[in-house]
Formats: structure tokens, C-alpha cells, sequence
């Protein structure tokens, strides 16, 4: 008899940990081949792990509802000696994989130690982030005790030793304090100033935020940290786009077997613009600009519990019209049904939002990291609107919608920003109203 391995498994780009919600075996329990073991869930979707070998678990490492890093063995498998079985830990990385995958790493001659299950001291993208801007060499972030899990350095640990850091630089010389003391006397008096209750006044409701939420909160919040934004907004006559839509689409769905919405034209037109803008289409990995070749266009999409969504449209400048609708409707379909897999949230390049569906004019996006630039569009509303004509100018009725870029200011300037949205603008204006479908 041998043990095997089972790991939290890669879900994507920038997840780097997991949520465990419910274990379906137990110690003793018998497992098959790529039978569901437990159920995990990030902040884009949730997942099954299946078994990767047939046998008895022998343990399990973590309770429900733990965090768990990527790439940490999370239960063990007891299997026969003669059985084959199918690898434990993840593939080695080959010469093909992309410099996106790899998390950001200051770089240093030495690698810390373990604190976390696979030997290796974990550190969030956000803390690297916060590290580097803050002159934070590895040597000295090693040193930073943490409260997270398995000892590791939190959003939290690192901005309290930051705080410390600064008011020892501007205060008068004192003795030799070690780190830990310096650290954690911020750190108990936040966990005290946590601990005290708060007293509502008035009549209120309090509602504590579903899992979802909080995870949807907190990649907000690093989004704003991690990147100053910048919001950009335009006009854009689309009733060339309008006219043409309801002029097709009996005849699109009779034919396709499928409903032909505006976001498919939307998407088409963001792509026909990042080719000829692609840093709009790139991440920020340290001090390196990564343009992404591959056009992945998330768009966000409601649950019907209310949260927010964002599946994905992978290589989107390579499909015609009817691959985008197909795309769209299946992936807004499984998303409204809770079917979407991990691979369809994976990968985005760039995000669409339509913040017209609930009615608003006109909105301004958090960038959804590592992303460097969200879209939104708003409301389609007629307007009487100034036509310019070779005989002159007349007053007419026109289809009109305010489109608005947000995006990293570190590498895309408002020049940029407002060159590709009027771009978008422009493809959208000047929509063919006689094209074929």
C-alpha cells in the first residue's frame, strides 16, 4: 500500500488560493478514479476536485471552510501498491508556459521557507505589490511574522509593519527592537479594536454578506490598491446598430436556434480596436509590460443571487458573429444555471460590463485584475441630436449611448485610454446597416 497526494489543484490565472466548502468523503471512505472528493470555490466560481487515484482516504488536512493555498496537499489517499495511479502534484512547467502564469517573485538569491504545506513561504501578488512600492526587499519581508494561514504575511501584516516601519524612520533613535515586537503591538490593538462590539442607533437590519460577497469585496478592494484608475467617457450613436439588430433577429434566430443580443457586437467592436491598441489588452508583472496576444474578453454577467460573474470569451477576435453570440449566450446561460466550469472564468485579456441592463446611462468599472482596462456600456435612450448633412445641419431622433474605459493609469495614459475608446465608438457609429448575417 502507498499514499498519494491530493493537492489543491491551479484554477486559473491570478487564484492563488481556495476555499474548502464541503468535504463528500470522509477518512475510511473508498474513492474511484476522478470521483468528486470536495467542493472548493475562489472568487470567480465554484469547483469539484476529483480523486486522482482509486482507493481508501487515509486523511484530510483541512476543515470546511478553510483557505487554502494553491498547490497544497489537502488530503491524502491510501491506494494499492499494483494500482496505477494518475500524478499527484502538478506538471512541471515546460518551455511553453506563458509568463503570466507565474506569479510575481522580487528577485533574490534565496527562496524562503516553509510555512505553508508545499515548503515554500506563499506571498499574495497584493503583498509582493505592497512590498516592492514600499522599497520592501525578500530578505526583510521574510522577516515579518504573519497571521494568516500556516504563518502567512497578510494584507494586514504588511501595511501595520509598514506603519511601524515609517514612524521608526521619522522618530527620534531608540534602542534595538526586534521585528516581532514591533509588529505585533499594532496588530493586538487592531484585534482589540475589532473585538469591541459596535452599537447600531436607529431601526436597522444587519445581513451578514454571503461567501461570494466577500470574496467580490475583497478583489474590489485589491483592484483599487493595486491600480490607480482612470475613467475615460464617450457618446457613441449607435442606431445604425439598433436598426440593423431589429431588422435581423427573427431571421438570425430561425436560422441559428439563438437570440442575437447587442453584447456580441460589443464584443466585436472592443476587438477590432485591440488590435490596433494592445497594451489595452496586457498585465503589469513587476516592472515588465505583458501583452497578451490571445483576445480572452470576459463580460460580466448577474447570478441570480444578485453577485456578479465575469465567464470568458477565449481567443473572441477569432470568432464571427455567430461563434460571439453562441459564446455569449452559453456562457451567460451556465452562468444564470451555476454550470460554469473553472476554465470559463479563467483567462480574461480584457472585461466588458453592461451597466445598461439595469438601467443606468453610463457607469465607471473596477478594473479586474490582473487586468489593466474594464468597459462599460450604458442604456440605449433615443435622443433629438444635431445631424450634419452635406445640405446642413438638422435635428433628428437618434439612438444614443455613453460608453466609459476605466484603466491602469501605471501604463495607459488618458491619450491611449481615450484614443481606443473613441476607436470603439467609431466602430460601433459606423455599423453597416445593409450587412449580411
Amino acid at each position: 500500500m502507498s499514499l498519494v497526494d491530493l493537492i489543491m489543484p491551479k484554477l486559473g490565472e491570478s487564484i492563488m488560493e481556495a476555499t474548502v466548502l464541503r468535504w463528500h468523503k470522509q477518512p475510511g471512505d473508498t474513492v474511484a478514479m476522478d470521483e468528486t472528493v470536495l467542493d472548493i470555490a475562489t472568487d470567480k466560481v465554484d469547483s469539484e476536485v476529483p480523486s486522482t487515484a482509486a482507493g481508501v482516504i487515509e486523511a484530510i488536512l483541512y476543515k470546511e471552510n478553510d483557505v487554502v493555498p494553491i498547490g497544497t496537499v489537502i488530503a491524502k489517499i491510501k491506494v494499492a501498491g499494483s494500482v496505477a495511479v494518475a500524478p499527484s502534484t502538478p506538471k512541471a512547467p515546460d518551455n511553453t508556459k506563458k509568463v503570466e502564469d507565474i506569479p510575481y517573485q522580487p528577485t533574490t538569491t534565496s527562496q524562503s521557507q516553509a510555512s505553508t504545506g508545499n515548503g515554500v513561504r506563499f506571498y499574495s501578488p497584493l503583498v509582493l505589490n505592497i512590498a516592492q512600492s514600499e522599497g520592501i526587499g525578500m530578505a526583510e519581508l521574510e522577516r515579518i511574522p504573519g497571521t494568516g494561514q500556516d504563518g502567512r504575511v497578510s494584507k494586514k501584516d504588511i501595511l501595520a509593519y509598514v506603519a511601524n516601519r515609517s514612524h521608526a524612520t521619522t522618530s527620534s533613535p531608540a534602542p534595538s527592537v526586534p521585528v516581532t515586537a514591533v509588529v505585533q503591538q499594532p496588530q493586538s490593538a487592531l484585534a482589540a479594536a475589532e473585538a469591541t462590539p459596535v452599537v447600531y442607533q436607529g431601526n436597522v437590519e444587519i445581513i451578514e454578506m454571503d461567501r461570494m460577497r466577500k470574496l467580490i469585496a475583497k478583489h474590489m478592494v485589491d483592484s483599487k490598491r493595486t491600480s490607480p484608475h482612470v475613467t475615460s467617457f464617450c457618446e457613441c450613436d449607435v442606431t445604425n446598430l439598433v436598426l440593423w439588430r431589429e431588422k435581423i433577429k427573427k431571421e438570425f434566430e430561425k436560422r441559428e436556434g439563438e437570440k442575437i443580443t447587442f453584447t456580441p457586437l460589443f464584443v466585436e467592436a472592443i476587438v477590432k480596436s485591440l488590435k490596433k491598441y494592445p497594451l489595452l489588452s496586457s498585465s503589469l508583472d513587476g516592472d515588465n509590460i505583458i501583452i497578451k496576444k490571445d483576445l480572452n474578453i470576459g463580460m460580466a454577467t448577474a447570478l441570480p443571487s444578485g453577485n456578479l460573474i465575469v465567464p470568458v470569451i477565449k481567443n473572441a477576435d477569432q470568432l464571427n458573429l455567430v461563434g460571439l453570440t453562441k459564446q455569449v449566450n452559453g456562457l451567460a446561460n451556465a452562468a444564470r444555471n451555476n454550470k460554469l466550469r473553472p476554465d470559463d472564468t479563467t483567462g480574461g485579456t480584457f472585461t466588458l460590463t453592461n451597466v445598461g441592463t439595469f438601467g443606468s446611462i453610463m457607469g465607471t468599472p473596477i478594473i479586474n485584475q490582473p487586468q489593466v482596462a474594464i468597459m462599460a456600456v450604458g442604456a440605449i435612450k433615443k435622443r433629438p441630436m444635431v445631424i450634419e448633412t452635406p445640405q446642413g445641419d438638422t435635428i433628428g431622433i437618434r439612438h444614443m449611448m455613453y460608453i466609459s474605459l476605466s484603466y491602469d493609469h501605471r501604463i495607459i495614459d488618458g491619450a491611449l485610454g481615450s484614443t481606443f475608446l473613441n476607436s470603439v465608438s467609431k466602430e460601433l457609429e459606423n455599423f453597416d446597416i445593409d450587412r449580411a448575417i
